[in-house]
C-alpha cells in the first residue's frame, strides 16, 4: 500500500475468483465459435472438432457462475434472479443471459449428437442403455428427412450462437468499461477487448484439448484441423492485440488527468503480469510462431508441438490479461493518489487451491459427458445414414482406443 488509500480500499473485493470467471466464460465463447465456423460458414478444415468444441464448450458452460457464485457468500440464493428478475441490474444480467445461452448449447449438442444416441440406446443394455433412452426424449427417427431437418436445424441455432456469444463475454465487458469511476476499466474498446480475447482463449484451449485427447487415445492428429485452428487463431490474436494497444495509445494520446495513475499502474505496478507475460510471453512470442507457421517456415514434423506450445502460452497471456484488468484496476485508490497491493491466500473460499478446484471442473465433465456420447469416434459416421448399427458393436468408450473418460 502507498500514498493516499481509503479505508475501504485496502482489501480487494473482486479476488481470484473474479479473475477466474470471466477467463472460463470466454472459453465457451471462443469453443462455441469453432463449432460455428463449421455449422455454419462449412469450413471443412474444422469438422474433427465442431462435435468436440460443442462438448467442450458446455462443460465449461456448467461451471461458469460458479466462481462469482462463490464470491458472492450465499451461492444457495442465485436462483432467486430468476424468480424476482430486476432487468435494470447489469450484474444480475449475466444469469439471465447464462440460462439463455446453456439452453441454446444443450439444445445444439442434444441435435447434433441425436443420431448417436439413439443407436447408442439400440445397441447398450442396462443402466447406461437406459440412459440414453432417456437421452433422446422419445425421437428415434433415423430417417434421412429427420437428419436434414436436424442438421437446418443445427445450422439456425449455430448461426444464432454467434451472435449470442458476443453477447456473453461482451456483456463481460460492459460491466467493466461502464464503471467510470476506474480509469483502468472506463473505456468503450473493453467489450470489444474481452470478447475478442475470449475467442483467443477458447481456440486456444480446443486446440490444447483436441492434440492431448488424441494422444491419450493413440489416434491419429488431424494436421489440416490443428492448422486451420492455428490460423484462425492468428487473425484473432492479431485484432485482439492491435485493439489492446489502441486501448492504451488513446489514453496516452487523450492524457487526461487520470493517464499518469495509470501509466505508473502499467509501468511500475504490474510490469511483469503486463509486458512480461500478458504482451510478450502471451502475444507477441505466439504471434511471431504462428505467423512463421503460416509462412510455411516449420518443419512439418515439428508443426504439432509448435502450435501446442503457442496456444498455452496464448491462454496464459489472456489470463494474466483477465488479471490486469480485475485486479489491476482495484490496485488504483479514488483518490489517484495511492496503490493497495493484492496477493492471493493459498486457502480459504477465494485461495488459489479454490481457484485451482473450479479450473480443474470442467475438464471432469468434459471427461464424464464423453464418456457417454464420444464425439471422436461417431456411430453415425461409422456405418452411415440409415443404416442400422450391428447389436455386437460396442460405444467408443469400451474399445481399447477409444476410452478416455473411464466408468461413469
Amino acid at each position: 500500500m502507498e500514498g493516499y488509500v481509503f479505508p475501504n480500499e485496502i482489501e480487494v473485493q473482486w479476488s481470484l475468483l473474479i479473475v477466474l470467471y470471466p477467463f472460463i466464460t470466454g472459453l465457451v465463447a471462443g469453443a462455441f465459435v469453432v463449432s460455428s465456423l463449421y455449422h455454419v460458414f462449412n469450413i471443412k478444415a474444422l469438422k474433427p472438432v465442431a462435435s468436440f468444441s460443442l462438448l467442450m464448450a458446455l462443460s465449461f458452460m456448467f461451471v461458469a457462475p460458479m466462481p462469482l457464485m462463490a464470491h458472492l457468500g450465499r451461492p444457495e440464493r442465485g436462483f432467486q434472479i430468476f424468480l424476482t428478475p430486476n432487468f435494470t441490474s447489469a450484474m444480475a444480467g449475466f444469469g439471465y443471459i447464462w440460462l439463455m445461452y446453456l439452453i441454446l448449447l444443450l439444445t445444439e449438442t442434444w441435435l447434433v449428437f441425436r443420431r448417436d444416441i439413439v443407436r447408442y440406446s439400440q445397441t447398450t443394455s442396462g443402466i447406461k442403455g437406459l440412459i440414453y433412452q432417456v437421452l433422446s426424449l422419445g425421437r428415434t427417427d433415423l430417417s434421412e428427412s429427420a437428419r436434414r431437418a436436424d442438421e437446418k436445424a443445427i445450422k439456425v441455432l449455430a448461426a444464432v450462437g454467434i451472435p449470442a456469444a458476443a453477447l456473453l463475454h461482451g456483456y463481460v465487458g460492459f460491466l467493466f468499461g461502464a464503471i467510470k469511476a476506474n480509469a483502468w476499466w472506463s473505456t468503450p474498446l473493453m467489450p470489444i477487448i474481452f470478447l475478442l480475447s475470449a475467442i483467443v482463449s477458447g481456440i486456444a484451449l480446443l486446440i490444447v484439448m483436441y492434440i492431448i485427447t488424441m494422444k491419450l487415445l493413440k489416434r491419429p492428429i488431424d494436421h489440416d484441423c490443428v492448422n486451420s485452428m492455428a490460423r484462425w487463431l492468428l487473425v484473432f490474436l492479431a485484432f485482439d492485440l492491435t485493439i489492446e494497444g489502441l486501448e492504451v495509445l488513446s489514453m496516452a494520446y487523450e492524457a487526461e488527468h487520470s493517464w499518469e495513475v495509470v501509466s505508473e499502474l502499467i509501468t511500475e505496478r504490474i510490469p511483469v503480469t503486463y509486458f512480461g507475460i500478458q504482451i510478450v510471453l502471451g502475444s507477441l512470442i505466439p504471434l511471431a510462431i504462428l505467423g512463421t507457421l503460416a509462412a510455411g517456415q516449420i518443419r512439418k514434423e515439428v508443426i504439432i508441438p509448435t502450435v501446442f506450445a503457442a496456444a498455452v502460452l496464448v491462454m496464459i497471456g489472456v489470463f494474466a490479461m483477465r488479471w490486469n484488468v480485475v485486479i489491476g484496476g482495484q490496485l488504483i485508490s479514488k483518490s489517484m493518489r495511492g496503490f493497495t497491493s493484492y496477493t492471493p491466500p493459498l486457502g480459504g473460499r477465494e485461495g488459489v487451491l479454490a481457484a485451482a478446484l473450479f479450473l480443474a471442473l470442467p475438464f471432469y465433465i468434459f471427461s464424464a459427458i464423453t464418456s457417454f456420447i464420444p464425439p471422436w469416434q461417431r456411430p453415425t459416421e461409422d456405418y452411415g445414414d440409415g443404416v442400422e448399427t450391428p447389436t455386437e458393436a460396442a460405444p467408443a468408450w469400451e474399445t481399447s482406443r477409444g476410452r478416455i473418460g473411464g466408468d461413469f
